[in-house]
């Protein structure tokens, strides 16, 4: 078993990057790859190896970016709530800024208009193409963090890419 600090040297740009992508917000990403390394410290004497570490890692950061989207989600829920009560104003709960560092000013609103379609997508289908397309994993890796087979996998890719395309479509005829 590696120690911590290797483990952080080897996979801290790998959790970054995957945070980075299903959070779109540089300073989110930062703090949820800490908060994914304090898990992965703590939680490190029970990993039994029933798979590859890179794997194990895969979904800590995984389910921790889910969970922190669904915060998100809770907080704008309440902060409707409170915005329809007398004497409340402005939501201070909007999400952040799309800030992904490497996106040229002029892409930036293509992006996040991509990304906002993107986070429509049930999640399975979400993670499936983020491992795949952005993180450049194969399906046998993403089935195996998924735990599921290589051809649900592979129906995951196709229903999100038929799902986004639809979705873009329906932005585009706007």
């Amino acid at each position: 078993m590696p120690a911590f600090l290797e483990i952080y040297d080897t996979h801290q740009h790998l959790v970054f990057n995957l945070c980075l992508h299903y959070l779109q917000n540089r300073h989110d990403a930062e703090e949820a790859t800490q908060d994914v390394f304090v898990k992965i410290h703590a939680k490190l004497p029970t990993f039994q190896e029933k798979s590859s570490l890179k794997t194990w890692i895969y979904r800590i950061a995984i389910n921790h970016c889910l969970d922190v989207l669904k915060s998100r989600r809770r907080q704008k829920r309440f902060a409707f709530v409170l915005n329809l009560l007398p004497g409340q104003q402005d939501n201070p709960l909007d999400p952040p800024d799309f800030d992904h560092p490497g996106v040229l000013l002029e892409d930036r609103e293509a992006l996040e208009s991509l990304f906002q379609k993107i986070n429509e997508l049930p999640e399975n289908q979400k993670t499936a193409l983020i491992l795949r397309y952005l993180d450049d994993l194969s399906p046998p890796e993403i089935a195996e963090i998924l735990q599921c087979s290589v051809k649900a996998v592979e129906s995951l890719l196709q229903r999100g890419k038929h799902n986004l395309e639809k979705k873009l479509g329906d932005s585009e005829g706007r």
